[in-house]
């Protein structure tokens, strides 16, 4: 990435010399693929640059952050036009300037803009709060593959999957549970995993949104308040247990071996008191489907198939229900050592 992608907005008070002709903002959400831009910047030091291209993508991810959300131009941007204007054809700012792709360092046609919409709500507060206040939901999440949807009979894969929920984050306590896949939030399709950070970032704090979500092979709507992210960020800030290996024999299944959630096997795997139910993996066969899924022994299966499971007898009937159900995969809810939850999809075994 040649210019800074993570540029920062900021609001300047400023006492000119000379009266400043102030440009108009304009709505970025309208624009499409294939409209006309123009970019003006200082690249290299030079003053006052125009240069113009064409929107090439809108919603561009390039991995600075989980709320990319760029629109790229071929309107040349090189060094030094981060924070330049890239306007329509009406002369409305419509991004900011903010980075490009470029091996050399100059100017490949390849360039990204913060859209105006987000800009605008971003400067909205800074001039309200003197800080950016984002929206926060309080889940960790992962994207739905086609095995996931598949295991949940969803059929097209799409959403955001609910790996686990933040103990005292606003989706504590409320009607959204683990094993969700979020569809919609407050009106707005969510089409990828990485849509929700993005979408739930920019709606105002304290709000209280619907959530469209599919459960158990329905679509079900609840409701939820937002809390703020950086207040979340502080609380998230207070977690972490080491964890040994150990081993001990019981049921097998799919490469694993299971055992009982007892105090015995919490000092054994050195497993946190967040961990309040579930089976323990006491073993990991070398080249089974499990160690080709990174599942490592000392973790422990809170859920299949979204069900709950309490003990290796439990695992087993689980298991077998999904095979006569017709299913070719299982969808595993697992926790590591220190609590975190992820969904893991083993294929059966026939």
């Amino acid at each position: 990435i040649g210019t800074d992608p993570k540029t920062d907005i900021a609001v300047l008070k400023v006492n000119p010399e000379a009266p400043l002709v102030e440009v108009p903002f304009g709505r970025s959400e309208p624009m499409e693929i294939g409209d006309w831009v123009l970019a003006i910047g200082n690249p290299f030091g030079l003053g006052g640059t125009v240069t113009m291209g064409i929107i090439s993508a809108e919603g561009r991810d390039i991995n600075s952050g989980p709320y990319d959300n760029f629109i790229q131009t071929d309107a040349s941007i090189n060094r030094g036009n981060s924070g330049g204007p890239l306007f329509n054809m009406n002369g409305e700012v419509i991004g900011i300037n903010t980075a490009i792709i470029s091996p050399s360092g100059g100017s490949i046609g390849i360039g990204f803009a913060i859209p105006s919409d987000l800009a605008t709500n971003v400067i909205a507060q800074l001039r309200e709060f003197g800080e950016t206040r984002r929206g926060w939901l309080g889940v960790s999440i992962q994207p739905v593959s086609d095995e996931i949807a598949e295991s949940l009979g969803m059929g097209e894969a799409r959403g955001a999957l609910i790996a686990g929920i933040t103990k005292g984050g606003p989706a504590d306590g409320s009607e959204i549970e683990a094993g969700d896949v979020v569809l919609e939030f407050d009106g707005k399709p969510i089409d990828e995993w990485r849509d929700l950070p993005r979408v739930v970032a920019e709606t105002q704090v304290g709000k209280t949104v619907d959530v469209v979500l599919f459960r158990k092979e329905e679509e079900v709507e609840v409701t939820i308040t937002l809390g703020r992210l950086e207040d979340g960020e502080r609380l998230i800030a207070s977690n972490a247990t080491p964890g040994e290996e150990e081993e001990e024999a019981a049921i097998s299944a799919l490469g694993m071996t299971f055992g009982e959630l007892n105090d015995e096997t919490r000092e054994t795997y050195d497993l946190g008191e967040e961990i309040e139910s579930g089976v323990v993996i006491t073993a990991v066969e070398e080249g089974s489907v499990a160690e080709d899924k990174s599942v490592v022994v000392g973790s422990v299966i809170v859920e299949i198939g979204q069900v709950e499971v309490n003990s290796p007898e439990e695992v087993a009937e689980r298991l077998e229900e999904t095979r006569k159900a017709g299913r070719q995969n299982a969808l595993f809810l697992i926790s590591s050592k220190t609590g975190e939850l992820s969904f893991v999809v083993l294929k059966l075994d026939g």
